[in-house]
């Protein structure tokens, strides 16, 4: 394989984590790569924290193939035992290996090319990681950390329009929290035209999507019922929810059929076809991910009888990202840190990331001298 992060005698070094391919931990080497050179129109960022998030995983397990019939933790185990190459394996087809991963990233301005506005030199920003090269009237998106180098490193280069100033007190960890799960969560909602007053339900409810989605569902004066594990539910209490329910417990049978007007869910799987199940007749069903399974069952007569509407999202909406700024700036969100753990210890960090132990996000730090 072509090594396109060769470092050539008396060229800058930052140490960075690089994905060599599809498989288990083995392919993810922590070395010196080039500082990346921002070219026109574009940032250099050194990462003061990055978020872990599940796309980074499977992106590495190349769990986004059709071939792949299991949820991620299943993936990963099998990954481990074998790796196997998938073509189709990333987002948009095959992903660019080698390849530095980190979708979230709270850094700080510290070069920029000919042309970029001066007054971002020197400033705290949040890089929003989804991309829309074709403009926002198009769905096509390409992301950080999947298609092209992301935060697990010590700089980051980036277009300066995807790049967002943000002023407020919390910490760089904490800031590096935000970007893949509240966005995800904040463009489900959007998408999904979240009204004060409706009743949401949220599966995985205490992972980084899930939770997020919870608050910011209460932010727009929603009723949430939430879906956590036994262990979590207090903590899901804690950010809002009006009722937690077990995993393995039938939300048909507690709340009612037809009782609930949006269903988020990234968890999927074998439980997909009792959250259809609670939702009122034109209600929606909002999904980003399926870590549960990506295979369901669905009667296309509790679809169309009760005039359902199922909404997929990946592409962000243009007031995605700025609206998330705005809710830090002025405290309308909290983060939530599950751990952190310097860069080199990647590995140790989604090992902990996959028990689903956590309530909330964990953070990477690199190391901040070069």
């Amino acid at each position: 394989m072509h090594d396109r992060f060769h470092l050539a005698d008396g060229a800058a070094a930052m140490k960075a984590v690089v994905t060599i391919g599809h498989g288990g931990y083995d392919r993810l080497v922590y070395r010196d790569v080039p500082v990346p050179v921002p070219g026109p129109g574009e940032v250099l960022i050194q990462v003061l924290a990055a978020g872990v998030n599940n796309t980074e995983i499977n992106t590495r397990l190349g769990w986004y193939s059709s071939a792949v019939r299991t949820g991620t933790e299943a993936a990963a185990l099998a990954a481990e035992a074998e790796a196997i190459d998938r073509p189709d394996g990333g987002w948009n087809g095959g992903t660019p290996f080698p390849l530095i991963q980190g979708t979230d990233c709270c850094g700080r301005v510290v070069a920029l090319a000919a042309g970029v506005d001066a007054a971002l030199l020197g400033r705290r920003v949040l890089v929003r990681p989804c991309r829309r090269p074709h403009g926002f009237a198009s769905l096509d998106n390409v992301w950080m950390a999947s298609d092209f180098d992301g935060a697990f490193a010590q700089y980051v280069r980036v277009p300066a329009g995807e790049v967002f100033p943000v002023e407020c007190d919390w910490s760089d960890v904490e800031l590096a929290t935000i970007p893949c799960a509240y966005g995800t969560a904040e463009n489900m909602l959007h998408r999904a035209g979240l009204q004060p007053g409706e009743h949401v339900l949220v599966s995985g409810a205490s992972g980084g999507v899930g939770s997020a989605a919870l608050q910011l569902a209460r932010r727009r004066g929603a009723r949430v019922t939430a879906i956590a594990s036994a262990a979590k539910h207090a903590g899901v209490r804690d950010l809002g929810a009006e009722r937690v329910l077990g995993r393995d417990e039938d939300p048909v049978g507690l709340l009612g059929p037809q009782s609930v007007d949006l269903v988020v869910d990234n968890v999927a799987g074998a439980g997909f076809g009792g959250l259809l199940g609670t939702l009122r007749r034109g209600g929606r069903y909002v999904s980003s991910g399926a870590i549960g399974g990506p295979l369901v069952t669905l009667d296309m007569r509790e679809f169309y009888l009760r005039d359902l509407t199922l909404i997929g999202c990946t592409a962000w909406d243009e007031p995605v990202f700025p609206d998330l700024i705005g809710y830090i700036e002025r405290g309308e969100i909290r983060p939530l840190v599950a751990g952190v753990f310097p860069l080199e210890r990647i590995a140790e960090a989604q090992r902990e990331f996959l028990l689903k132990a956590h309530v909330g996000n964990f953070v990477l730090v690199p190391p901040l001298t070069v």
